[in-house]
């Protein structure tokens, strides 16, 4: 091939973004390896990228979520040792609701998603909710298929999450996890 021509074609995909990989919903929950490539879709949400994030945050209210676990104590602290966990830092006026994306919740952790969702929505299960965490997390695909199957209308998953949204040089702000009541 020639060179000028292999050369185009190098730019006509490299202008097309990122292939997404190939996978496919599943019927349930990810219960595992929540780090790995995530599908194009889901089913009753829209997926969106950074920018539509960013316009659906100006164009009126919507409540962000960040679904990320909060990093736990490590087990072989002294118990009298003060330990911080590691800073989060998230879109502007995102709510963190941690560990709230596994693939099975207690029961605990249920009503505190469910209680969480209602308050922050003022029950109105048509205000847009977007969901995310970190990139190739399934994390936040299942927590925005737990508000699909919640009865909530206006889900977004944004996939791409906090590396995808800081990578045009959107800020970010620290923040702690809604506590569970």
């Amino acid at each position: 091939m020639r060179p000028l021509l292999c050369l185009a074609l190098l730019a006509v995909c490299l202008a097309a973004g990122p292939v997404l990989a190939q996978v496919a919903e599943p019927d349930g929950y990810r219960m595992e390896n929540f780090r790995a490539p995530v599908p194009a879709t889901l089913q009753g949400a829209a997926v969106v990228d950074a920018a539509a994030v960013e316009t659906l945050i100006r164009s009126g209210p919507v409540v962000v979520i960040d679904v990320l676990p909060q990093p736990p104590r490590p087990d072989k602290l002294p118990p009298e040792t003060l330990w911080r966990p590691p800073e989060r830092r998230d879109i502007p006026g995102s709510v963190w609701l941690a560990n709230t994306g596994y693939g099975a919740l207690s029961a605990e952790m249920e009503i505190y998603f469910r209680n969480a969702l209602a308050a922050l929505t003022l029950g109105d299960r048509a205000r847009p909710l977007v969901f995310y965490c970190d990139a190739e997390c399934w994390m936040s695909w299942n927590a925005a298929r737990r508000a699909v199957a919640e009865g909530y209308t206006a889900v977004h998953w944004f996939p791409g999450g906090v590396k995808d949204w800081t990578a045009a040089g959107r800020p970010t702000l620290p923040n702690a996890p809604l506590p569970v009541k």
